[in-house]
């Protein structure tokens, strides 16, 4: 039960609340990580929660220090406007800051991700954009399991095996209530 209330308490947090001036966004959520300069004289705030958070709170202020929008970078709609062309800036731009990169020799892959809402299996999501010669050829996802296999029950392996073998028999005894470790047999 107590379990329970804190989970729900975690899920409870409201969006931050739309500001209204430059100042205001500032005071509120200190020095952005990245300030950008847009062509029509605007600028845009980055407050990235990379490489631990989910989120990218983007504010686009004029010259006036007045807030015309804000959004998060990384809702599912922003996500979908990455396209295929697109050069590492522009990605940058839209997205906010990456949570790491990794290079890939045989495919000439640069690939940038970032966490976002997980949706899926697994205890975190990934949004990857894959780049070759600094231009983007495709996104994908990644879903991350834990190491110790916990998702699939038991202690630390792969159904119940206390070594992560395979199906693992598992041990009548104390460890298990029943002879197998495998939950078809539970």
């Amino acid at each position: 039960m107590l379990l329970a209330g804190l989970l729900a308490g975690c899920a409870s947090f409201e969006p931050p609340r739309p500001f209204t001036t430059e100042a205001e966004a500032l005071s509120a959520r200190g020095a952005p990580t990245r300030r950008w300069s847009n062509d029509d004289g605007t600028s845009t705030l980055e407050y990235s929660t990379q490489p631990n958070g989910r989120s990218c709170l983007m504010v686009q202020v004029d010259q006036g220090g007045i807030v015309l929008r804000q959004w998060d970078a990384l809702a599912p709609e922003n996500l979908a406007r990455v396209e295929r062309g697109m050069d590492k800036e522009q990605v940058s731009r839209l997205l906010g800051t990456h949570r790491s990169e990794q290079r890939f020799r045989n495919s000439g892959e640069e690939v940038w991700d970032w966490n976002i809402r997980n949706d899926g299996p697994g205890i975190a999501t990934l949004f990857n954009v894959h780049f070759i010669d600094d231009k983007v050829v495709r996104t994908s996802q990644t879903y991350v399991f834990p190491r110790d296999g916990a998702v699939y029950g038991g202690w630390s392996g792969y159904y119940g095996h206390p070594w992560g073998w395979g199906i693992g028999w598992g041990y009548p005894g104390p460890f298990f209530p029943r002879p197998f470790g495998h939950p078809f047999f539970w």
